[in-house]
């Protein structure tokens, strides 16, 4: 279980990072997308997405 654990924090580190490159204009559909191309196990598409809008938050708000 632990190592499934770790790899759904190295999923999260990576969208992150794609997330910080891309700064896609559509979240869930960039998750989905991500999701269909590294074929992620489903369930997380929301959570996933959450994350990618914090991200985007993080990115537009201006460094303090």
């Amino acid at each position: 279980m632990a190592n499934a654990k770790r790899s759904h924090n190295e999923v999260q580190e990576s969208l992150r990072e794609l997330t910080r490159i891309f700064r896609p204009k559509d979240p869930r559909k960039f998750v989905k997308d991500y999701i269909r191309k590294y074929r992620i196990t489903g369930g997380y598409e929301d959570e996933l997405t959450v994350l990618v809008e914090r991200e985007l938050v993080k990115l537009n708000s201006p460094a303090s």
